[in-house]
């Protein structure tokens, strides 16, 4: 009963914690971290990876979940998984999108891959790729971060999922999509 209370209380100020962090991060910040030259050098580097594979990348940031998300207990998963449905990242014609997702206020990043890269690429390595990203946000690289992240994406689509013959289509914007300013 001890044991169980205390698994209760450190999980109820685990939310308190989630929620506090949450409701303190300020647009600004997001802007500040990826400011419009970001987001231009983010694009360039989708744009320039595509065209060594056929997969599409999409790139998505926001800095925080709203109170009832949060409340709801929704993790930076389940909220990078809703993003690439409204992204339509999904919306492919071989089904090799691929989601980079940021959640700011956590430092956390998730990659989301369609059907049909996601059966012949390891999940590990999609891990590897978001642990890696995530330590250079901890160390406020976000450029950086999000640079590298579009080009350990890439190399693993040129892996498994090679240009195909024919014209290179450019099925899903190279823009980054920042949510919630």
């Amino acid at each position: 009963m001890v044991l169980a209370e205390a698994a209760l209380r450190a999980g109820g100020e685990m939310r308190w914690s989630r929620l506090l962090r949450h409701l303190r991060f300020a647009p600004w910040q997001t802007r500040r971290a990826f400011p419009q030259a970001t987001l231009a050098a983010i694009a360039k580097a989708i744009h320039a990876a595509e065209q060594a594979h056929g997969g599409e990348i999409r790139f998505a940031v926001e800095g925080a979940l709203d109170l009832p998300e949060l409340w709801r207990g929704l993790s930076a998963r389940e909220r990078a998984i809703e993003v690439f449905s409204h992204l339509h990242v999904w919306d492919t014609e071989h089904n090799d999108g691929v989601l980079i997702y940021l959640l700011l206020a956590e430092r956390d990043v998730e990659i989301v891959a369609d059907r049909g890269i996601h059966q012949r690429a390891p999940s590990d390595a999609w891990e590897q790729v978001c642990r890696s990203m995530e330590a250079l946000l901890r160390q406020g690289r976000f450029e950086a971060a999000a640079l590298q992240g579009v080009a350990e994406v890439s190399g693993l689509l040129a892996q498994y999922a090679p240009p195909r013959s024919g014209e290179k289509r450019n099925e899903l914007p190279d823009w980054p999509v920042v949510l919630r300013l």
